[in-house]
């Protein structure tokens, strides 16, 4: 029994996530026709993080155990030909037996992002969200570093009866300014260990209150100190949001030399 990673992008606009549901096209169901149409095994994968309805992917990691003899590149090449169009593998890698996509992986990094334009931009759609009226960058860029470092972000994410715990540790929280078709963008970075439920969007629709005025980054502190997701603020629109990356111990997987 082989181990296989592979390294994902896809435009979560027509899926209803990516793990598999009861209904709706969903990123692992693509990939398990995919390999069991390249394979005629029909096989688990399993997923480094679940994204909601409408998130994207650049830098998603699965992995399946299966007895293919394809090599991995011929892997990546034949699951491609058989996906749809809105889901690629950028690269495939053999791994160990103990590696586990999410299990195994170390950090997490996602980006968010925001037009702030004065009309929504057609072609960013699907990519960002559009926000009218002024919006205090600068703020926003002040207060989100205050949730760098290890916190409990219970007012942040969704109440479940299946959370263990609500803390985490966040390495990266920051905005900056991009440029995509010609647009001005703002960015909202995020990585951290894991990620709870609805945490980044439900961080972004805080943040945005902290640009629109209506909160101020000590405020935002106390938000995160008090634990309450009643004094968040709400959750932002999906499609905004991108899991850019999944990063492991080099020893268990590198892509450096294995990206399409």
């Amino acid at each position: 029994m082989r181990n296989i990673a592979l390294l994902l992008a896809y435009d979560g606009t027509d899926f209803v996530g990516s793990q598999l549901q009861s209904q709706g096209r969903t990123v692992q169901g693509a990939l398990e026709d995919a390999w069991e149409g390249l394979t005629q095994e029909r096989r688990r994968f399993t997923l480094a993080g679940r994204t909601d309805a409408g998130v994207h992917a650049q830098g998603q990691v699965a992995n399946v155990r299966g007895e293919t003899r394809h090599s991995a590149s011929t892997v990546a090449r034949a699951m491609n030909a058989l996906l749809p169009d809105d889901v690629r593998v950028l690269a495939a890698k053999e791994v160990g037996p103990d590696f586990h996509a999410r299990h195994s992986a170390v950090r997490r990094d996602y980006r968010y992002l925001i037009d702030l334009g004065p009309a929504s931009m057609p072609t960013l759609r699907h990519l960002a969200l559009h926000v009218e009226g002024r919006v205090d960058t600068a703020a926003m860029a002040e207060a989100l570093p205050q949730l760098e470092g290890t916190h409990d972000f219970a007012a942040f994410t969704v109440q479940s009866p299946d959370q263990k715990s609500t803390v985490r540790t966040v390495y990266v929280s920051r905005l900056s300014e991009m440029e995509l078709l010609g647009r001005r963008l703002i960015a909202i970075d995020l990585a951290a260990n894991a990620f709870l439920q609805h945490m980044v969007r439900v961080i972004v629709g805080t943040v945005l209150l902290v640009g629109r005025g209506r909160m101020t980054g000590a405020e935002l502190r106390r938000v995160l100190e008090r634990r309450d997701r009643k004094a968040a603020g709400p959750t932002a629109a999906a499609h905004g949001l991108t899991l850019t990356s999944v990063r492991y111990p080099p020893e268990l997987v590198r892509w450096d030399d294995e990206r399409a």
